[in-house]
Order: structure tokens, then sequence, then C-alpha cells
């Protein structure tokens, strides 16, 4: 019971406690499970998560969201899927992606300053 109080106490402060450092999730990672839809938002520093990670053909559909205009996220760009989405603020925009085979999937905004990717694994 004491060892679960601790493991929560360091999931919810993250590294600002001594000892936690190592033991917190990183907070722009996102490794899936199963079939998922993942919210991806699209913010000034870039998209959050910027790494996403999910099993070899599990169903993964990202969800993009832009929150502010102050970013040039303005669009999210798979060069590697040909796919390219404006993302209006405020809005809910859904891109899938195939998971049937291992690799990894960039994706940027449409200047190519913000990287993000997808791993299957």
């Amino acid at each position: 019971m004491r060892m679960l109080i601790v493991v929560s106490m360091c999931a919810l402060l993250g590294s600002t406690l001594t000892g936690c450092r190592d033991k917190a999730p990183q907070a722009n990672t996102l490794s899936v499970i199963g079939p998922a839809k993942v919210q991806v938002a699209a913010l000034a520093e870039g998209f959050r998560p910027a790494d996403i990670y999910v099993k070899q053909g599990q169903p993964l559909e990202l969800i993009f969201k832009r929150t502010t205009d102050d970013t040039c996220a303005t669009e999210v760009v798979f060069k590697a899927l040909a796919i390219k989405k404006d993302l209006p603020l405020g809005q809910a925009i859904s891109v899938t992606i195939p998971t049937a085979t291992r690799g990894e999937y960039t994706f940027t905004c449409g200047m190519g300053m913000h990287k993000s990717r997808v791993v299957v694994e």
C-alpha cells in the first residue's frame, strides 16, 4: 500500500520529488496499448505528445486539435503517407495511421519546424 502511494505521488508530481525522476513517464511520449484514439495538441512549442508508440496491427487514430494562433502548426503533414491536413483553430481533425507494418511515421507542421512521430513496434 505504501509503495502504491509513492508511485502515485511520483506520477502526480513528476520529477519534482527526489527519487521520482526515473520513474515518472515522459510527458511528451505516449505508448498505446490496444485500439486507440489519441488526442494530439498543436501548441506554440509543437505537437504534444511528440512521440507515440503503438503495437503493430493495433488500430490508431490521431485526433489533432490546434489550441493557439501562436504556432506555425496550422496544418499537419505526414510526408511518407502523403497526408496533409489543415488544423483550424479549436477543431478536431482525425488522421488514421496504418499499423500493418513496423516503422516510423514522422509528422510535421507545414513548415517542417515542429517534428513528431508515430512508431509502430
